[in-house]
């Protein structure tokens, strides 16, 4: 086996083994370990599916009496988290003495790793399907279906076409965000020239996204060892935490989003975005109306901003002492709002279930249906994310001309990489 072959099996092994523990511990937590039938690895492996941008599929029925109307569409970015960067350091990992490398030879890296995470991908996918009983009370599916002996159930598949394409996106995306970001990876020589121009500010970016989740982690363990419900915190840490950090940092800026819970379904989120969002209507998300709830809200202000400008100094003392402030400006502005929008994209939630009966009308029966959405209100999150951009990276320059120790970058040496 070539150095390359080998060098994709170890990162894709270990993206993941990464990914099925932590989904495993969060799913455990959350209560998935007492699924009946030997259920619990088949929905371990349906989230991590769902991680690495996969497309699982929820049906449901009771024989010719109902039909079910299902949709889920949810990222659970820890898993996804855990699993990029344990991928990302594999694949950088040969290559960190290297600093310039012809394309065919990038290639020969990349294409290895794309190729088995599409096969790890696909086994995945394979072993993500279920079908459940679904308990239904006193309802009226459930006096008819006593009757006629027709359990409702409902059931949940990996759609393979779409679980690959998606899959193949994510880890395209996955390289071009580690070669963008990383300072130690190798570019060919024809995009040496825009090492100093991008990497800074896509390195401060992404040091912003992790300081969230830092926090978020911080605030997690706090929250479960004094507020109660310690398992219950611990999966939403372990499966969603992004989910609810990164949006708290474009809320922070002055973003908002929309939200809507209602049915015995739900966000696992503070009680006071559940306060906001919880009702038949679409409610706006932003500061404001969170801090009607808890005044402490605020406090997401001060947090980006402080996190901002510290993204500010960072991507400025990075690059060359010669760049002026509006270049530092127009550059964290770039790639603040690009990295808005990928959140934007990434930690949105759309979940509907709900039985029909017998074919005559639609409608969602009392205790078995509901909606949940959380989406962003894309125009004045990623605008606002421009702004803020701007202004951390003019002010992060000027506070970081007495902390840089040299007055350039150094260019990159040409070394091959091995084959």
């Amino acid at each position: 086996m070539s150095r390359s072959w080998r060098d994709a099996v170890i990162a894709v092994l270990a993206g993941f083994l990464v990914m099925t523990a932590v989904a495993a511990a969060g799913l455990a937590c959350a209560g998935a370990g007492e699924l009946p039938d030997g259920a619990f690895p088949r929905v371990v492996a349906a989230v991590v599916v769902l991680a690495a941008g996969g497309s699982v599929e929820v049906s449901g029925g009771a024989g010719f009496l109902a039909g079910a109307d299902a949709s889920l569409s949810v990222l659970p970015l820890s898993v996804s988290l855990a699993g990029a960067l344990t991928t990302a350091y594999c694949f950088l990992r040969p290559l960190h003495h290297r600093a310039v490398a012809r394309p065919r030879e990038l290639l020969a890296r990349a294409a290895p790793l794309v190729l088995l995470w599409l096969l790890a991908l696909a086994g995945a996918a394979l072993l993500a399907r279920r079908t459940f009983g679904i308990s239904t009370g006193d309802s009226p599916i459930g006096e008819i279906a006593e009757l006629l002996d027709a359990a409702p159930t409902v059931g949940f598949r990996a759609a393979l076409p779409a679980t690959l394409f998606f899959g193949l996106l994510w880890i395209l995306g996955l390289l071009l965000v580690v070669l963008l970001v990383s300072r130690r990876a190798p570019l060919p020589a024809g995009l040496v020239r825009f090492h100093t121009a991008v990497r800074p500010a896509a390195s401060a970016t992404v040091a912003l996204l992790l300081a969230y989740v830092v926090l978020g982690i911080g605030v997690g363990v706090v929250v479960a060892a004094t507020q109660g419900h310690a398992a219950r915190t611990l999966a939403v840490v372990l499966l969603g935490l992004p989910n609810l950090a990164w949006p708290a940092l474009t809320l922070g800026f002055g973003g908002a989003w929309e939200g809507k819970a209602e049915g015995p379904f739900g966000l696992p989120m503070p009680h006071m975005l559940d306060q906001v969002v919880r009702g038949p209507d679409r409610s706006t998300v932003d500061v404001a109306s969170l801090a009607a709830q808890d005044s402490r809200a605020w406090w997401l202000v001060a947090v980006a901003a402080v996190l901002l400008l510290a993204a500010g100094v960072l991507a400025a003392v990075r690059s060359p002492a010669h760049v002026r402030p509006w270049q530092h400006a127009l550059r964290l502005c770039a790639a603040l709002a690009l990295a808005t929008l990928t959140v934007c994209l990434l930690a949105r939630v759309q979940a509907r279930f709900g039985l029909t009966l017998l074919g005559i009308g639609v409608g969602d029966v009392d205790g078995l249906g509901g909606e949940v959405l959380f989406e962003p209100v894309l125009w004045r999150t990623v605008g606002l994310a421009l702004l803020w951009g701007a202004v951390a990276g003019f002010l992060g320059a000027l506070l970081a001309r007495p902390l840089r120790h040299h007055g350039r970058v150094d260019a990159p040496t040409a070394t091959p990489l091995d084959p």
